[in-house]
């Protein structure tokens, strides 16, 4: 199209130009008739005149001719590719000039920085800032003009930053932001949940504190005016230093007596060294998380405890009360069944002092320590008698493996061995002291088994390890087959 315009133009130039000619030359041949007509010899008064006014005329027409220019108008438009104005960018020129043959562009801050094509396709800048584009447009007949325009490009945002805690995790928690994102006209918000400030614009801010137990987030939103971009970090605070602990007493001293043993349980929250002092105890002192310690001496002592972290120290104290040594330990409502209760495994017939705790048949082992082993033949309880624990294989039952003897005075009314100790007795015995003045004597009237008429009836024996003691029975339960006796035990703890 361009083209066929150019030809158009070039043809009404030299349509013009010969019709110029025509008019000169026209003009000449006319004055030249005029002077050789004798109608010009007869006019002579004219011929001055006539001259004259014709080469005005040929002046005036000649003159009046000029060749038209076609203008130019100069314009293009500016797309950012994906509209992404933060480097690198990439950006499209469309060229919307009217009247130009020739192009020239520039291209200020770009990698191409120059183009003479019309279009010269996509532009690449890497580095932030505002940038000139020109253009100057040209065609053949001499015309020139110039459009320039500006951009603004901004810089990229790739967020890198670190946090680092001073000391511990232990509450107050010191947090240290290290910002490593590049650029310098970008602007920032911080926000810290639950931190001391809570909010901060500074590239680098300044310390945060959190003390508040949980987790916290650290969050940071950075902007270059043309878009925003967030990133987010988690801290996690301990609880506050908080010193506890419990303990257990050891099972041979459920009884609280001297001597006491005792493991303790360290509950304490967010502590990382310890220092115990135990009054009166053995140790005195530990820095075990969970030590154990014996209490020889009835009394209250106190228990301190120290604990600590790389921030703070905080004590408690408890105290411990070990009761007197009675050296007797007393058990109530012992149930002892008849043999078919025994062998179905319903109620035990068979009794550990040391283990507390009454065995069937099937949970006999060679552990169980028995001391006292019960027979009764029925619920009718006519025939009633205990037994050494090494004796029950030949009394209907399966043998007790590691059996020790236990001495018995199942009828003290019967057994002629000089003893006597009654319910009363019993009932008051709060201690072994009336323990160790009886002599156990086992004898075979003394063995004899018992029947149900006399209630409650107390039966005297002695362990093999020398461990004297007394069983109140104090009622025989018909249960059919599940028949039993309800007893008291007091054994001696040591012999």
């Amino acid at each position: 199209m361009r083209k066929m315009k150019t030809y158009i133009k070039d043809l009404v130039r030299g349509a013009l130009y010969k019709i110029r000619l025509g008019i000169y030359y026209g003009t000449v041949c006319c004055l030249n008739m005029v002077e050789k007509s004798p109608l010009f010899s007869k006019v002579n008064k004219l011929n001055s005149t006539l001259k004259i006014v014709s080469l005005l005329s040929l002046i005036v027409i000649y003159s009046c001719y000029q060749e038209t220019s076609i203008p130019i108008v100069t314009d293009f438009d500016i797309t950012f590719v994906n509209e992404d104005k933060s480097v690198p960018v990439r950006i499209k020129v469309a060229n919307k000039t009217e009247g130009a043959d020739t192009y020239e562009w520039s291209f200020e801050g770009a990698q191409i920085s120059s183009s003479k094509d019309k279009n010269p396709g996509a532009i690449k800048y890497i580095h932030a800032g505002n940038y000139t584009i020109t253009l100057k447009a040209i065609n053949v007949d001499g015309e020139e003009d110039v459009i320039e325009k500006e951009i603004t490009l901004f810089e990229a945002i790739d967020i890198d930053f670190s946090t680092e805690i001073a000391a511990s995790n232990f509450s107050p928690v010191e947090v240290e932001i290290k910002n490593s994102t590049e650029g310098n006209t970008l602007s920032y918000l911080w926000e810290f949940e639950g931190g001391i400030p809570n909010t901060s614009t500074e590239r680098h801010p300044e310390n945060i504190v959190f003390t508040k137990e949980g987790e916290h987030t650290i969050k940071v939103t950075v902007s270059n005016e043309f878009e925003s971009f967030t990133s987010e970090k988690k801290i996690e605070v301990l609880p506050k230093l908080l010193p506890d602990f419990n303990w257990e007493v050891a099972f041979f001293d459920d009884d609280d007596q001297a001597p006491v043993s005792i493991t303790l349980f360290n509950e304490s929250i967010s502590a990382t060294s310890y220092q115990w002092t135990f009054e009166k105890g053995n140790p005195s002192t530990s820095t075990e998380e969970a030590p154990k310690v014996t209490f020889t001496e009835a009394g209250i002592h106190k228990m301190v405890l120290e604990a600590s972290n790389d921030k703070e120290t905080k004590r408690i104290t408890k105290t411990i009360e070990v009761l007197p040594n009675t050296n007797l330990r007393t058990f109530e409502n012992i149930k002892l069944g008849i043999n078919s209760a025994h062998n179905s495994n319903a109620i035990g017939a068979f009794f550990s002092a040391s283990l507390r705790k009454v065995f069937t048949a099937n949970e006999v082992t060679d552990k169980s320590e028995i001391d006292i082993a019960f027979l009764s033949l029925n619920k009718t309880f006519n025939f009633n008698k205990f037994l050494s624990p090494r004796e029950v294989k030949s009394n209907g039952f399966l043998e007790i493996p590691n059996a020790t003897h236990t001495k018995f005075i199942n009828t003290q009314e019967n057994c002629n061995c000089g003893v006597r100790f009654t319910e009363t007795q019993f009932n008051a015995m709060n201690n072994d002291l009336p323990l160790q003045s009886i002599l156990i004597t086992e004898t075979t009237n003394g063995l004899l088994h018992f029947n149900k008429d006399v209630l409650p009836r107390i039966v005297l024996f002695q362990t093999e390890d020398g461990r004297k003691g007394a069983i109140k029975i104090k009622e025989f339960v018909d249960k059919g087959t599940n028949s039993h006796i309800i007893c008291d035990i007091k054994i001696q703890k040591l012999p």
